[in-house]
């Protein structure tokens, strides 16, 4: 069985996201990039798979600029067989990015897609279920634990109510969710290693997608800054506050 991952190379967790002075964007000049976190989740997922005997290869994917290499690398450390990086210096929406999922797909012929629920930068979280749409294949989002067995994938996801358990056939989409897994640390026997393994570039042309934006962003903002909290004396107190001067935002 062979599972795609896609990648993303978002701006590292840990590090303040500054707005460009004129509103414009992020401004990410000297910041920190990372691999999503999600995505690594999704890249241990699919590694533990292969350990297991379950899948055969495990093929990432990223878009973007050439710098998205080193997310790719990252991604081979961790334990991917193969690489491709579709190269393009286009503002890349979600729409655009799964019809490239579609694309290698249908190149590359996976049973699985495992992708992160959504990315840190833009919180879009709709990237694998429009992919899961354009290939037509069944999806289950936010995994907390996944099984695959007999050419079906089992998943269980966390719910208002609790946790609910979803069985569907493969080929298929699953989007993984923070209590997944925990990734492993890189070692530097592997990071030597990963240079040595398959990293393909292609374009979006290579694969007959438009990638152009559908969208526009007008304007970035930083949130506003939260005011100091009021000590009360007692509980009395806090209960007519909040009858008479508390907002509801």
């Amino acid at each position: 069985m062979k599972i795609l991952v896609p990648v993303k190379r978002v701006v590292d967790f840990n590090v303040k996201v500054r707005v460009k002075s004129d509103g414009s964007g992020v401004d990410l000049s000297n910041a920190k990039m990372a691999m999503n976190p999600f995505d690594e989740i999704a890249v241990e997922e699919a590694v533990r798979l292969k350990e297991h005997g379950i899948a055969g290869e495990v093929v990432v994917l990223s878009c973007g600029a050439a710098a998205c290499h080193e997310t790719l690398r990252n991604a081979l450390a961790l334990g991917a067989d193969r690489a491709v990086l579709v190269k393009t210096e286009s503002e890349l929406q979600p729409l655009a990015v799964a019809k490239i999922i579609t694309a290698v797909a249908d190149r590359e012929k996976p049973q699985l897609v495992i992708c992160g629920k959504q990315a840190i930068d833009d919180d879009a979280n709709q990237t694998g279920q429009m992919a899961a749409s354009m290939l037509d294949w069944p999806q289950v989002t936010f995994a907390s634990k996944l099984s695959i067995a007999e050419g079906m994938a089992t998943v269980t996801r966390e719910v208002d109510g609790g946790l609910e358990m979803i069985a569907v056939k493969l080929p298929a989409v699953v989007t993984t969710d923070l209590r997944l897994n925990e990734p492993r640390y890189v070692t530097l026997p592997n990071i030597m290693k990963a240079k040595k393994k398959p990293l393909e570039t292609i374009k979006p042309e290579d694969l007959g997608v438009d990638v152009a934006p559908r969208l526009k962003t007008l304007t970035v903002a930083e949130p506003l800054k939260r005011s100091a909290g009021v000590m009360v004396p007692d509980v009395q107190t806090l209960v007519e506050k909040l009858k008479t001067e508390a907002k509801v935002l």
